[in-house]
């Protein structure tokens, strides 16, 4: 579990924030804190295996330390990517605030495409994997095509306007395509799905730039790492 005393943000993310959310759902919080500057002098520093805690309260939460979090975000990771990009925050500390205002800086082109596309196609492959092993019936059928519709939208929108929309404009389209995905015709519509858009992608002008910038990354962390140095 998190130490809250070291978060540098905190929100809510998952169903809830995308307005995906039905009885069933849990609230899902993500979060990023920040490791005293110490503990990376000694003999068992934080890697990104350690990086990472759990828990909130009894809720699921996942907490990265810094680090590890602005090296997934420059990766254009979409789980861990919307924290910068919520309404709203349970957390925000200056320094939280100041991420939040870079992070247009973390974005690219090619790694916006290739991860959101991927992780859609990972979700692609899992829902097809339950049809044939679980059949039509599954509920978390549904989930899956909604999660592979929401990533392809959201990155499509991501890599054409620059701006991540984290909740959905009308999640209804999301819920008629999940429950498509319960019925014989659901492969074949979910396959047209990645056809249209990997050629919107193909075929899109992107308002992102082609390498990240990491200058003002850097003199960020560096900063932060610095304000977290005990004094010796």
């Amino acid at each position: 579990m998190s130490d809250r005393n070291d978060l540098l943000l905190e929100g809510v993310v998952g169903s809830v924030a995308y307005g995906l959310n039905t009885t069933e759902s849990d609230v899902d919080y993500l979060g990023i804190y920040v490791e005293p500057t110490r503990t990376f002098l000694g003999l068992h520093p934080p890697t990104r295996d350690r990086g990472t805690r759990h828990g909130r309260d009894g809720a699921d939460a996942t907490y990265h330390e810094v680090g590890k979090a602005m090296g997934l975000i420059l990766s254009c990771n979409p789980t861990v990517s919307e924290i910068l990009w919520l309404d709203n925050y349970t957390v925000a500390t200056d320094f939280g605030a100041e991420l939040v205002s870079l992070r247009s800086c973390f974005l690219s082109a090619q790694r916006v495409r290739h991860s959101y596309f991927g992780y859609a196609m990972a979700q692609f492959r899992r829902m097809l994997h339950r049809r044939e092993t679980q059949g039509l019936r599954d509920p978390r059928l549904a989930k899956h095509a909604r999660h592979t519709l929401r990533l392809l939208w959201q990155g499509y929108e991501l890599y054409t306007t620059g701006v991540l929309p984290v909740r959905l404009p009308d999640p209804e389209p999301y819920f008629d395509f999940g429950r498509q995905m319960m019925e014989e015709s659901g492969e074949t519509a979910a396959k047209a799905l990645i056809a249209d858009y990997e050629q919107k992608f193909d075929t899109a002008k992107t308002a992102l730039r082609q390498c990240p910038d990491e200058a003002p990354l850097e003199d960020f962390l560096q900063r932060l790492r610095r304000a977290h140095l005990d004094n010796w």
